[in-house]
C-alpha cells in the first residue's frame, strides 16, 4: 500500500511540473520575439514526453501488480530464500541458483506468462533490473 501512495504522489508531482512546464512554454510562445517562441516551441516537447512516460509508467506498473497478484493468488509467486542481504536482495549463491532454476523454466515455457513473471521478480531480487522489467514486460504481453 505504501508504494501505492508513493507511485500516486510522484505521479502528482509530475503532472504539476508537466502543467507548470506547459504554462511556461505558452508564456514564451506569446512573447513574440523569435528566442522565446523557439523556447517556447522546445519547452512543449518536454511535457509531452513527461506525459507519455508517465502513462507508459503507471500502465506497466498497473498491469505488472495485476498480474503479480493473481500468480500470488494462485500460490505460483517464487520462495524466497531464508538468508537474504540487508537490502533485500539475494545472495550470490542463492541468486545463480534460482536465477538459473527459473531461467530454464521460462526457456521451457516460452508462452507461459507465469514463467516470464517469476523469472522477472528472481531476477529483480538478484538486483538485474533491466532484465527483469524485459521479462515482466513479456509476461504482460504474453497474459493478453
Amino acid at each position: 500500500m505504501g508504494s501505492r501512495i508513493g507511485v500516486a504522489v510522484m505521479a502528482a508531482l509530475l503532472v504539476l511540473y508537466i502543467a507548470l512546464v506547459g504554462w511556461r512554454a505558452v508564456v514564451l510562445l506569446g512573447s513574440g520575439q523569435a528566442l522565446g517562441i523557439a523556447m517556447g516551441a522546445a519547452l512543449l516537447v518536454m511535457p509531452l514526453i513527461g506525459a507519455w512516460a508517465l502513462v507508459r509508467e503507471l500502465q506497466f506498473g498497473l498491469a505488472a501488480d495485476r498480474l503479480g497478484r493473481t500468480l500470488n493468488d494462485e500460490g505460483g509467486m517464487p520462495e524466497a530464500p531464508e538468508h537474504l542481504r540487508s537490502n533485500g536482495r539475494l545472495l550470490p549463491e542463492d541468486a545463480d541458483r534460482l536465477l538459473a532454476e527459473y531461467g530454464a523454466a521460462a526457456e521451457a515455457g516460452p508462452e507461459d506468462w507465469r514463467a516470464q513473471y517469476r523469472l522477472g521478480v528472481v531476477q529483480d531480487a538478484a538486483g538485474r533490473r533491466k532484465e527483469a522489467r524485459a521479462a515482466i514486460r513479456a509476461a504482460i504481453r504474453l497474459a493478453k
